[in-house]
């Protein structure tokens, strides 16, 4: 149940807290009290869109927070979304400041917006004039008997198979048109891959013909140069092989007598060894390197190939290349398989559509189990608020499967007797539209969601017994729920438990508004003031007492 609401800097309303009990509450006011900005308050702290033009003017942050107790229900639902729980207490807090920023809280864990919202639809079922409008409406009539017929355990079901049978559609459909496709474009894929294939691509092949193609090109010069670099080392009179071979011996010689120079001998000796090496290695390349007009023009028209085969399929690299022909190669093997691949998808399809109508079929099942059960009760509520021919009927009839199920349903309703009863939605006035969601909301009182049941003026187009019968039922509701109803109509207001009073007053620089729990004497004022209007009067406080105390 709500217990607490603290109001900070919102629209009319500087300060502001209240503390609600367990039953049946009113909250009364005059025409621009302040209610619509209570109930507004209450909307933004379980998750609705804020405006910052709720934030009182000159002040930088608006601040709402409400406790919730007795909210065992919800444990599983705090432990899904890794929020602390408190089977005693839960504390919502929303925060909105004027640079635009707007911070949520539960149990002080930082909250999205969605995941206040949604816990706030669990904590509080508010009934507002705009709800009135979605009676006529199938989505809120089929949600209307799924919270009645318990279908959650049969939706999440149908919900599975009809989303993996959407999933397979999706990808029979996929499979077709790429097998379509692929049909039209195998002999362009065919020819390429052909193409690609017959030129017998390696990766790393480009680099190593360019380099191959920079030594044929230049093999004059090479083996010019590494002639000289060979009479360098080996020359008779002057090759550097043979004056360090005669430096070593002279070291040699002398390390006999000059100890100190023996490092230097090791060091000629190891300096003498590479550079016999590397001569071998230049005699070596001289032989390898030869003129081979015949290998030139073969690596060219080979790197010819590879350049061409690039540009014209707008790549870089034969790695580029191998990559795209292999895309060819799968592209061609999923042709040719796909008759197979479509027919095993669509056997998944099938397999699939089956499950989803055997669900369908269970969910039509639990729905229409309860359709007998909520027309009696339908009727022997609305005959006690003063219809006493009306009829109610729920028309299920099928329909294409969709993410709902199988079954289209309608909420027929005749308030006349012998009439023929129509869609809610065609003939319905704003009176009995009232009394038809009051009797739902009673009926899906015990099944709902929400802990608490907030009704915004649903007493809309009622007036005098009929508005007492509506109080009766609310207060009925109230055994088992938390009741808070925005009333304008004394016979409603004189049913609760508990009565509050949004008021407004005016100085020179502002308006606030203001609300408080109404001892008996205030109460008594207030509803008399509603019977009479301004000017109280003996009588109107007489027929007070008697709405409130009876006889």
């Amino acid at each position: 149940m709500l217990h607490k609401l603290h109001i900070e800097n919102y629209v009319l309303i500087e300060a502001l807290d209240l503390e609600f009990a367990p039953g049946f509450s009113v909250i009364t006011g005059e025409t621009g009290a302040g209610k619509s900005v209570l109930l507004g308050a209450v909307t933004l702290v379980l998750g609705q869109r804020a405006d910052l033009k709720m934030i009182k003017e000159g002040r930088d942050r608006c601040l709402i927070e409400a406790e919730f107790t007795e909210i065992n229900p919800l444990e599983s639902y705090f432990k899904e979304n890794d929020l602390e729980y408190d089977p005693l207490s839960c504390v919502v807090r929303r925060e909105l400041y004027a640079n635009g920023k707007s911070r949520a809280f539960v149990n002080d864990s930082p909250v999205s917006l969605t995941q206040l919202k949604d816990l706030g639809s669990r904590l509080v079922d508010i009934h507002s004039q705009h709800e009135n409008l979605l009676l006529g409406k199938e989505p809120f009539q089929l949600d209307a008997l799924d919270t009645v017929a318990r279908t959650a355990g049969e939706l999440a079901s149908y919900h599975r198979a009809w989303h993996d049978y959407q999933d397979k559609a999706r990808t029979v459909e996929k499979l077709s048109e790429e097998l379509q496709k692929g049909q039209e474009e195998k002999d362009y894929i065919s020819f390429q891959f052909k193409q690609l294939d017959q030129a017998c691509l390696r990766a790393g092949e480009q680099a190593e013909l360019e380099e191959e193609l920079e030594v044929l090109s230049h093999t004059e010069e090479i083996k010019s140069g590494l002639a000289q670099l060979r009479e360098c080392f080996e020359g008779e009179d002057s090759g550097l092989c043979v004056r360090l071979k005669a430096a070593t011996q002279i070291a040699g010689h002398l390390s006999g007598v000059f100890p100190k120079i023996q490092e230097a001998c090791d060091r000629l000796d190891s300096a003498l060894i590479e550079l016999k090496d590397l001569s071998r290695d230049v005699e070596h390349w001289d032989a390898s390197v030869e003129m081979n007009p015949s290998r030139l023009q073969q690596v060219e028209d080979r790197l010819g190939l590879l350049f061409d085969l690039q540009q014209r399929h707008h790549v870089k690299s034969e790695e580029e290349l191998l990559a795209l022909k292999d895309d060819y190669e799968k592209r061609l093997h999923n042709i040719d398989t796909g008759d197979e691949q479509l027919k095993l998808a669509r056997q998944a399809m099938e397999a699939a559509l089956q499950q989803a109508l055997e669900a369908a079929a269970a969910l039509s099942r639990k729905r229409t189990s309860v359709t007998t059960a909520i027309e009696q009760y339908m009727v022997a509520q609305l005959q006690q608020l003063g219809m006493p021919h009306a009829r109610f009927q729920v028309e299920m009839t099928p329909k294409e499967m969709d993410a709902s199920g199988a079954d289209k349903v309608v909420f027929l309703f005749s308030a006349n007797k012998n009439a023929t009863v129509q869609p809610i939605s065609q003939i319905a006035s704003g009176g009995e539209i009232s009394r038809l969601m009051l009797c739902l909301k009673a009926l899906i009182a015990d099944v709902g969601q929400g802990s608490v049941l907030l009704f915004d003026e649903i007493d809309t187009g009622v007036s005098g017994e009929i508005a007492h019968k509506m109080a009766l039922l609310m207060q009925e509701i109230a055994r088992n729920r938390q009741v808070l109803c925005i009333t304008h109509l004394p016979q409603i207001a004189a049913r609760g438990a508990w009565h509050y009073k949004v008021e407004k007053s005016d100085t020179e620089q502002q308006s606030l508004s203001s609300a408080r729990l109404l001892n008996e004497a205030e109460r008594v004022e207030e509803i008399a003031q509603m019977l009479s209007g301004a000017a109280l009067s003996e009588a109107a406080v007489k027929n007070a007492k008697h709405l409130i105390y009876g006889d």
